[in-house]
């Protein structure tokens, strides 16, 4: 049986594999793609997932989403946002972990009228069958849909995220990047009352890593969307050597194609928790997940992962890209 998904997306590398796997796996029926400000600005993002969803011949409707965050850009005296996720080759050059896709051919695909979030109200108030979204980037676009209609959340059979951190942060001294770039929105969509919500914090993904070992198994099948999870893989691991080096030498945390992972099979993920979980509004830890682990509170609100399986991750890509032309 597949698994009915809406990918929300910033494109940029881990995004990028993400809609591979989802595009090509045969257990996820792919709905539509929707973009959002993140990783990049809303037309990088937007352009890049158009020449992923080229790459591996997918013709799901792409709808373009919110252009800036809900409400951090009115508020100038708030923390920003210092990408050191940078590299210096031997010549001087910087490269940076998230990147044009000018390596693949600019894409003549349209992208649909409707805006992303007018889209999520309109097809989740008609669809016959509950949706899972799986969203990878700051969430605006489902915040603002769920402040049009905030009934749409019936229809949402299962929210699956990459966000948050427990014991780790990349954006600030206390916050993950998408949360950090939305915090407004991350909120509202915890306070929503969506009747599953399942996060992959980095407490996850950097467990559940790629390696340069993987990279060669990829480069073996040899199939576009391999090819190109390679070229992103090799990045990210030089990124992650440089500035932010991971418990396995030579890897690389791949965060959002875990969430894709985990709807084609869930055991995947190995330590989930439900607990409850809310978002810091202010100062030094703006963006920041409160997670309460006390035993005995009553008002839980999402399942939080905290390990994966890395083997069966990889594994899970590798039938995916064996699937690409």
């Amino acid at each position: 049986m597949t698994r009915k998904i809406i990918l929300d997306v910033d494109t940029g590398s881990d995004d990028a594999v993400a809609i591979m796997l989802a595009a090509l796996h045969p257990a996820i029926d792919l709905v539509a793609v929707c973009s959002v400000k993140g990783n990049q600005p809303l037309s990088s993002t937007t352009e890049n997932s158009k020449r992923v969803l080229d790459l591996v011949h997918s013709d799901v409707p792409l709808y373009q989403g919110c252009k800036e965050s809900f409400v951090r850009e009115a508020s100038p005296w708030r923390i920003k946002f210092e990408d050191r996720a940078t590299i210096v080759d031997e010549e001087g050059k910087e490269h940076f972990i998230h990147e044009d896709f000018d390596m693949l051919p600019p894409s003549t695909r349209k992208i649909e009228d409707v805006p992303a979030p007018v889209f999520y109200v309109d097809y989740l108030k008609k669809a016959k069958e509950p949706v899972t979204i799986v969203a990878v980037g700051p969430l605006t676009n489902i915040a603002t849909a769920l402040s049009i209609d905030p009934d749409i959340k019936e229809n949402i059979e299962e929210l699956v995220l990459m966000g948050g951190a427990d014991d780790e942060a990349n954006a600030s001294s206390s916050a993950e990047f998408n949360f950090f770039n939305d915090p407004e929105s991350a909120q509202k969509v915890f306070q929503s009352g969506i009747k599953k919500i399942t996060l992959c914090p980095l407490d996850v993904t950097h467990k559940a890593m790629v390696t340069k070992d993987d990279c060669r198994r990829f480069a073996e099948i040899g199939t576009p969307a391999a090819m190109f999870a390679v070229a992103m893989c090799e990045k990210r691991i030089e990124v992650h050597t440089q500035r932010q080096p991971l418990t396995l030498p030579d890897a690389c945390a791949l965060h959002d194609p875990l969430c894709v992972a985990y709807l084609i099979d869930p055991t995947v993920l190995t330590d989930v928790r439900y607990l409850h979980l809310d978002i810091s509004l202010s100062g030094l830890t703006d963006g920041a997940t409160i997670i309460d682990h006390r035993y005995f509170q009553d008002n839980r609100n999402v399942y939080i992962a905290y390990d994966g399986d890395r083997k069966k991750f990889v594994d899970i890509m590798c039938d995916a890209f064996r699937l690409s032309k």
